[in-house]
């Protein structure tokens, strides 16, 4: 099952080149006639384009599949960390200048090749959080069908007319305040509305400890079991704890999400980990699986209206090895991440948020960065 699911990605990756592939050349050559930049060709093939180093580019996609399948966040900004900084695109891109065919191609580029590694950690991982009884599907479906409108609208008017300044800053800017909304969570006064999450939570981590210590505990039997589902309500329990939702509010919150998520070029999870936490009242040990499902169907979505309707760019060779790395990271993911406390995994995300937030907003608004490079 495993190999023929393979294989027909590998098919569907076939046939998205060989019907866009012509639009991307006009498209790249037309750039390069304008800038007109010289050297050996290096990514794009553009002459004196940077030249990544594949053994980097793979060990870097086994970090954004693990920390993506571990919190359902920050796998398509991590992927955008090193895009734009580890391997210098950001860089590159910007020396063209604002406006310039090339700047744009570049920028699209690395949003897009963003996607394409989030969208295999989030196909795999939630894959495997389904199996262990920590997806749920109600309510991941709902975000899924919300993000459709949403993941189509914003390529189809934005691609090719950003520069790589505006997207940093508004990428740094969102990053930021999610993260400091997520700090406020695990406050006392933000925990206080939370009692059903930290209940289950609690139980989950009682019974992880149990399995380590060699009693036998069935997990997954004792995962998400969803005991009413209508137009209006859903609910479901979790380690014995009830929760629910009315499944409206996540279609609507799904189409904001993936057209911002779709905007920066990223998956959604650091915009649908507060929501989870937040609105439907998750514990984080849900979150991952929960946010996973509904990042896959907004960029599956994307990536399509991305290479269809605005005929950007990828570096193939790229992302195949990144792509590698991605499926180690998000198979190691969810076997770690039950050993790491609940609230951690929020102190996680906020690092991240913080660090990348304040990075990003301040090279894009400032035009330099006040906190260091990794």
């Amino acid at each position: 099952m495993l190999r023929s699911n393979k294989v027909l990605l590998l098919l569907a990756v076939l046939a998205v080149c060989f019907m866009v592939q012509p639009a991307w050349a006009d498209a790249l050559a037309d750039a390069i006639a304008e800038a007109n930049p010289q050297g050996e060709p290096g990514y794009l093939g553009i002459p004196g384009g940077p030249q990544i180093n594949l053994i980097v580019a793979l060990l870097w996609a086994v970090w954004v599949g693990w920390i993506f399948s571990t919190v359902g966040a920050f796998g398509g900004i991590m992927a955008g960390v090193g895009h734009i900084t580890v391997f210098g695109l950001g860089d590159y891109a910007s020396s063209f200048g604002k406006g310039a065919k090339l700047n744009n191609l570049i920028t699209d580029s690395i949003r897009v090749s963003n996607q394409w590694m989030v969208g295999c950690s989030a196909a795999l991982s939630s894959f495997n959080y389904w199996k262990a009884g920590r997806l749920v599907l109600p309510l991941a479906i709902a975000l899924g069908i919300g993000s459709i409108a949403g993941s189509w609208l914003v390529p189809w008017l934005t691609a090719g007319k950003i520069s790589l300044k505006a997207y940093l800053g508004y990428f740094g800017l969102f990053v930021l305040f999610l993260g400091c909304y997520l700090f406020y969570e695990t406050t006392p006064k933000g925990q206080a509305g939370k009692q059903a999450a930290k209940k289950a939570a609690d139980a989950f981590q009682k019974s992880v400890k149990e399995q380590k210590s060699g009693t036998t505990v069935d997990m997954a039997e004792m995962g998400v079991k969803v005991q009413k589902f209508t137009p209006t309500m859903c609910e479901f329990t979790f380690f014995g704890v009830e929760f629910k939702f009315n499944p409206l509010i996540p279609v609507v919150g799904g189409f904001f999400i993936a057209a911002m998520a779709s905007f920066l070029g990223v998956g959604g999870g650091f915009l649908l980990v507060p929501f989870l936490t937040s609105v439907a009242g998750l514990p984080m040990y849900l979150v991952a699986g929960t946010s996973a499902l509904a990042v896959f169907v907004g960029m599956i979505n994307s990536i399509a209206s991305y290479m269809f309707l605005g005929n950007i760019t990828i570096e193939w060779s790229l992302i195949g090895v990144e792509l590698v790395g991605i499926v180690i990271g998000s198979i190691i993911g969810p076997k770690t991440s039950k050993y790491i406390p609940d609230i951690w995994l929020k102190r996680l995300f906020i690092l991240l948020a913080l660090y990348v937030g304040i990075r990003y907003a301040t090279k894009g608004f400032l035009g330099y960065s006040i906190v260091p490079p990794f």
